[in-house]
């Protein structure tokens, strides 16, 4: 039994989605399940429909119009006369359409958010479903949300792990072992029957969580690059291609932001041993890259580069040190605000650390700490990562660029520039 996941790149267009159905083809006499993500830039453009809703912008039927017009156009490239074929994906467009006029007064922009999002991985695997089964592939469509079960922290949301494995084991692997499943990434359903995100780019977690409740075999996720390199190749073009990799080493890269990998994605397969393989859905005949339990491979200088990125400087207002109730109190409001920490750094007087750059969470956070801190924020910022750090290897990246914080240990160095 295999777990495949294909990213919005993989089905942008109809062309793209028949060559997702020919690598299914291949496989048609396995057991298998596809974990598929909003088509393209789909997601982007729900949170701008998000947003415009929230705020009762003029805009939002337009936003509307524009991402249904998206997906008919794929629609009509992959069969003739799609209506007849496609109605299930119009019933979905119907229910998205009434997102437009939710009633906001008992509902905060991040449930809204885990309203209308999920609808692009909704209609992203009904279309590839419908076609899948028009070309002859037989193939059955479930609602993720039926199996993976969450907290209820809508768009970064936590599994119910007992929960979910057991409807994955009794419920979804019979199921599995008969034919090939479509199902999405990126979403979940929480106790109260609503829905929830993973977080964002949150597909290739979502497959190792189905791996896992199923004891996968392997999970292979399918990308517009030939694996995992020490750099992103869209960057450097010296990026060198990473043939094996150990799952410490790959949660290690994903955790400070290599994106070709989710950073939650490794530590379930680690659990049960299930490799991950990484490979183009363009060039699917080459081998890509394995991760797997192998530890202490020998990598090369890995360089990460991870964009948009704040800097928060906090100061006592009373002169003390920064002791452990100070970092009690920071964290304590990070974890409600949900901001994510790249990186900390500390002396007696200040604590330092570097955040995803998202002003809409640090509108209030003057407000929060005024009592006890300043707190002063900057933004636009890069963070250089340099894993497998040689000294001086950082100098050809940051030439003639402003190092505002560093931070080094015995095999990582980062470096926040601007």
């Amino acid at each position: 039994m295999n777990v495949f996941k294909f990213g919005g790149a993989s089905v942008k267009s109809g062309l793209a989605v028949k060559n997702v159905a020919k690598i299914i083809q291949e496989h048609k006499n396995d057991s298998l399940l596809v974990v598929v993500s909003a088509m393209g830039k789909t997601t982007n453009m729900l949170e701008n429909l998000v947003e415009a809703v929230f705020n009762e912008s003029k805009n939002k039927q337009s936003i509307f119009n524009e991402i249904k017009v998206f997906h008919e156009e794929i629609m009509a490239g992959l069969v003739e006369n799609s209506t007849r074929y496609f109605f299930e994906v119009e019933n979905l467009f119907i229910e998205l359409e009434c997102q437009l006029d939710t009633e906001l007064s008992d509902i905060s922009y991040v449930e809204l958010y885990d309203r209308i999002v999920p609808f692009g991985e909704l209609i992203s695997t009904k279309i590839i479903n419908t076609f899948l089964n028009a070309s002859g592939i037989s193939t059955r469509w479930i609602d993720a949300r039926n199996f993976i079960k969450t907290d209820q922290k809508f768009s970064k949301a936590s599994v119910n792990w007992y929960a979910t494995k057991e409807l994955i084991e009794k419920r979804l692997k019979p199921i599995v072992n008969r034919q090939i499943v479509v199902t999405q990434g990126f979403i979940g359903r929480s106790s109260l029957g609503l829905s929830t995100t993973l977080g964002r780019e949150g597909s290739d977690y979502s497959a190792s969580i189905f791996a896992y409740g199923l004891d996968a075999s392997s999970v292979t996720i399918w990308k517009d690059v030939l694996g995992v390199y020490n750099a992103d190749p869209k960057q450097l073009y010296s990026a060198e291609l990473i043939p094996q990799i150990g799952f410490q080493q790959a949660i290690e890269l994903a955790y400070y932001g290599a994106s070709v990998i989710h950073p939650k994605t490794i530590q379930p397969l680690q659990e049960k041993q299930i490799p991950l393989y990484v490979k183009s859905f363009v060039e699917r005949e080459l081998s890509g890259t394995l991760v797997s339990e192998k530890n202490n491979l020998e990598l090369p200088s890995c360089i990460i580069f991870k964009d948009k990125q704040a800097l928060l400087d906090f100061k006592t207002k009373d002169f003390s040190f920064i002791v452990e109730n100070h970092m009690t109190h920071i964290f304590q409001v990070f974890s409600d605000l949900g901001i994510s920490v790249n990186l900390i750094q500390n002396s007696a007087i200040s604590f330092r650390c570097i955040v995803d750059d998202e002003p809409k969470l640090f509108e209030n956070l003057a407000e929060i700490f005024k009592d006890k801190f300043s707190v002063r924020v900057t933004s636009t910022h890069r963070l250089l990562t340099i894993y497998n750090y040689t000294n001086g290897a950082e100098e050809k990246y940051l030439e003639d660029k402003k190092v505002l914080l560093e931070q080094k240990s015995l095999i990582t160095a980062q470096f926040l520039f601007s």
